[in-house]
């Protein structure tokens, strides 16, 4: 079974992985190049993923219910909404992605390709 970790390991991950836990994050959204550096495939529809806490342990299981790769300016509301992190709105939460990109290293243009996941708890 492949992983997903959510975020980097400095508390954020911890607090995504809560929101996951108590059902509001049910969508996440990666940058398509670092599927090319990381030489891993798109997940598909039905796969099964163990959610990873900062030591590497899996603390539940995700199954994959939707994918979708397409320009940054392109997420909808819907799945930025699901991300359940609290954006007020799709330009907030626009900038907070593009600054946490851009503290990791990769600016976003609007015609930047992402992978929008979504996804339901299904175990731990």
């Amino acid at each position: 079974m492949r992983s997903m970790e959510l975020g980097t390991p400095d508390g954020m991950r911890t607090e995504l992985n809560s929101l996951v836990l108590a059902g509001q994050k049910t969508t996440t959204t990666g940058l398509l190049e670092d599927y090319a550096k990381e030489t891993e495939d798109l997940e598909h529809l039905g796969e099964r993923l163990a959610l990873l806490d900062d030591q590497g342990q899996s603390i539940a299981v995700i199954e994959i219910t939707g994918v979708e790769v397409k320009p940054f300016s392109e997420v909808t509301w819907e799945h930025a909404r699901a991300e359940g992190e609290g954006d007020a709105s799709l330009e907030e939460w626009r900038a907070g992605h593009r600054g946490y990109w851009h503290r990791l290293g990769t600016t976003v243009e609007d015609g930047t390709p992402v992978v929008c996941l979504a996804f339901r708890l299904v175990g731990d």
